[in-house]
């Protein structure tokens, strides 16, 4: 049974950065892909980034390719996601999640992400 817990969202200026962490309890390498994702007031909910549990092949949404990078340590069983170059467009609560599936196209889309964690969230002014 997988849980994760998101940390490390707050308050910054546009151009700062932030580093999200997730910690996982359970196992996640059986997992095709782990991922980011963010909602904002109003909006439904959007891929941000994901990571192939195996090969570790990374995608990245337009809107922040070449400023957010997306790494695990399954050492650990931990996700981070920096985030550099903020934007106020990137304020919304970032959630981290578990693919529901355990082989298949790699993805980000929220329906085929199973387990959720609580959130975090990121404002920038």
């Amino acid at each position: 049974h997988v849980q994760l817990v998101e940390s490390g969202g707050g308050s910054v200026q546009a151009g700062g950065s932030l580093r999200l962490s997730c910690a996982a309890s359970g196992y996640t390498y059986n997992r095709n892909c782990m991922a980011w994702f963010r909602q904002a007031p109003g909006k439904e909910r959007e891929g941000v980034a994901r990571i192939a549990t195996g090969s570790g092949n990374t995608y990245y949404a337009d809107s922040v390719k070449g400023r957010f990078s997306i790494s695990k340590d399954n050492a650990r069983n931990w996700l981070d996601l920096q985030m550099d170059s903020l934007e106020p467009g990137d304020t919304a609560r970032y959630y981290c999640a578990a693919d529901r599936r355990r082989h298949g196209p790699p993805s980000l889309r929220p329906g085929d992400y199973s387990v959720w964690g609580q959130g975090t969230q990121v404002t920038v002014s």
